[in-house]
């Protein structure tokens, strides 16, 4: 573990090793990104994807993988310390609720008005809370992940590049929900 910890889960999510972290939508372009750190922090990761995906996401550390297309992960009676939603237009704390442990911390990743909704609510109302989590904005953030990828400890996952001429192409890919980790637009010639 290194001296930086301060990206979004030691920010908001005050990560700590033990502790049970649950990432949904942990195949996708953050998704992978969230596993990785997860484990550097010295969590216990469970990642929530499809069934094509669940190689990946073991491959990337997580202790545990539920396929969502064959198990809900709120009916099996397993809790957490943090849940990371990285499923737009999915997501739902109050369908997640339960799966919170008391003072639990839900980080909405991704979301619209609801999310800033409930924000304030659970604010106000004390024990388990929603975060919405912003892109790392600090230098040290980038620093930090720069060192990571370059020591290899953050691996970068790339389904698919695409020239920027077919820029419409690849988000249509991407809007699929079919992706693994990324896609990428080249700007420049190989």
């Amino acid at each position: 573990m290194g001296k930086h910890r301060t990206l979004f889960f030691e920010r908001y999510g005050k990560l700590q090793a033990e502790q049970k972290v649950l990432i949904i939508g942990a195949s996708g372009c953050t998704g992978v990104y969230a596993v990785q750190l997860a484990k550097y922090y010295g969590t216990e990761v469970t990642g929530v994807c499809s069934t094509a995906n669940l190689e990946l996401v073991r491959s990337l550390g997580a202790d545990k993988v539920i396929d969502y297309t064959r198990e809900d992960f709120t009916q099996n009676g397993q809790t957490y310390d943090v849940i990371l939603d990285m499923v737009p237009g999915k997501s739902s704390f109050g369908r997640y609720k339960a799966s919170l442990k008391p003072n639990g911390l839900y980080l909405a990743g991704a979301g619209g008005l609801n999310v800033f909704a409930q924000m304030a609510w659970t604010t106000l109302t004390g024990g388990k809370k929603v975060i919405a989590v912003m892109a790392p904005d600090r230098v040290e953030d980038l620093v930090f992940l720069k060192e990571l990828l370059e020591t290899g400890e953050l691996k970068p996952v790339i389904d698919r590049r695409y020239p920027l001429e077919q820029t419409a192409e690849a988000h249509r890919y991407a809007d699929t929900g079919r992706k693994k980790g990324s896609v990428v637009i080249t700007v420049a010639p190989s």
